[in-house]
């Protein structure tokens, strides 16, 4: 079926401070799930995809606990999403996720990046119509029988992949909850290569030239950004 996906796997962690980014946005984002879904992992699907993932990015076990007690408190920041959209270099569609807890502050660091990078920002729907919100799984199966196991379970599949021995599944986000329980009740607990939610992108924009180099400074001044929590974006180089 041959759909491509941009799998976020942040190619920062080299540094100190690139690692304490890390662990600061797995924390905001841990802390946000148990806040809203409880606290227990096995009764909170996103709370237990975020620590999954949280440990295979070497995000430290108490990093993972201080953001959990946190919520179990009651205490701390209260954050709310903010969502930016807009055209970067060579007029490729962003989408810039945040989680913040001073909204005027975020979009005017979210601003300056995409003014020293001479992109636009828009307004909400400017170019997320052009993405797809799923839920997107990866693991070692064979694609018949997982397909088999999702619709058994009434689970609106969008895409199902198999390449090399790894399934990809894509469902509507909304139903990420629904596809997770039908996989690991057919297939017993597994070790997924990826677990969480995305944009992806229904088209590529190519960009070439001077253009590549902006956009991966572009994308660095963002991912630098103390809010910013995801960046996508349809640009291929």
């Amino acid at each position: 079926m041959g759909r491509a996906y941009q799998n976020r796997k942040d190619s920062m962690a080299k540094t100190a401070a690139a690692k304490t980014k890390v662990y600061s946005r797995y924390g905001r984002e841990i802390y946000m799930a148990a806040k809203n879904g409880g606290i227990d992992p096995n009764g909170n699907l996103a709370l237990r995809g975020l620590i999954d993932r949280a440990k295979k990015d070497q995000v430290p076990s108490h990093v993972i606990e201080k953001a959990i007690e946190k919520a179990k408190g009651g205490a701390g920041e209260d954050y709310s999403p903010a969502r930016y959209e807009g055209f970067g270099p060579g007029g490729c569609m962003v989408i810039v996720d945040c989680l913040t807890d001073n909204p005027n502050r975020t979009i005017g660091d979210v601003r300056t990046c995409f003014n020293k990078a001479k992109a636009k920002l828009g307004t909400q729907g400017t170019v997320s119509h052009m993405f797809d919100h799923s839920a997107i799984f990866v693991f070692n199966g064979e694609e018949e029988a997982t397909l088999d196991a999702l619709l058994e379970a009434d689970v609106d599949v969008t895409d199902v992949e198999e390449e090399d021995g790894k399934v990809t599944v894509f469902v509507p986000n909304t139903e990420y909850g629904k596809a997770r329980d039908a996989l690991t009740g057919a297939f017993g607990e597994l070790d997924f290569d990826v677990d969480e939610i995305q944009f992806v992108p229904k088209g590529t924009t190519p960009i070439s030239g001077d253009d590549v180099a902006v956009m991966e400074k572009f994308l660095d001044m963002l991912n630098d950004v103390e809010d910013v929590q995801h960046v996508y974006h349809d640009a291929e180089y």
